[in-house]
């Protein structure tokens, strides 16, 4: 069976684009065991309370929640065990300076395939305060009404 192409979306963490902002962001590839995959490809993860951490050179997203797969043995996976990251050392090096200043983490954003296999989009982010969310939500409104305003226009003026 030929290999899939493209990029297919697993999961994507809505909340964290909520509560942060948005740094750097580096593809990873993830170790999974057979039933997670197979999990992953029924569409099957949550990553509302992922977060990634560097711990003696290596990455881990801790907190992933992808579930048991529902036609596996007693060989199944555990929804919520800790996932080893496979990123170049001189990336995990660039991320390890760059999260070593106060305030920062490493955040993951989705969960995908791409040509067939599972990556995982992490992200160097700060916390947002409320007034950033606030001010973030009053920006995306007003954008929506600008663009809601220039279609009632064009169709007013028939272009």
């Amino acid at each position: 069976m030929p290999r899939e192409k493209g990029r297919k979306v697993v999961a994507q963490n809505k909340k964290a684009l909520h509560d942060y902002n948005i740094g750097e962001r580096v593809e990873a590839g993830i170790v999974l065991t057979g039933t997670e995959v197979k999990s992953l490809r029924a569409g099957r993860a949550t990553l509302a309370d992922a977060f990634a951490t560097i711990d003696n050179g290596e990455v881990w997203l801790r907190n992933a929640n992808i579930p048991e797969y529902e036609f596996g043995t007693f060989h199944n996976h555990a929804a919520k065990r800790n996932r080893k990251l496979l990123l170049h050392r001189a990336q995990i090096h660039k991320l390890e300076r760059q999260i070593s200043d106060s305030g920062r983490t490493l955040v993951p954003l989705a969960i995908y395939f791409s040509d067939g296999f599972a990556k995982v989009e992490i992200a160097v982010a700060t916390g947002k305060r409320e007034w950033d969310k606030r001010q973030t939500i009053a920006a995306r409104d007003m954008q929506r009404d600008v663009e809601r305003e220039m279609a009632d226009r064009r169709r007013r003026h028939g272009r």
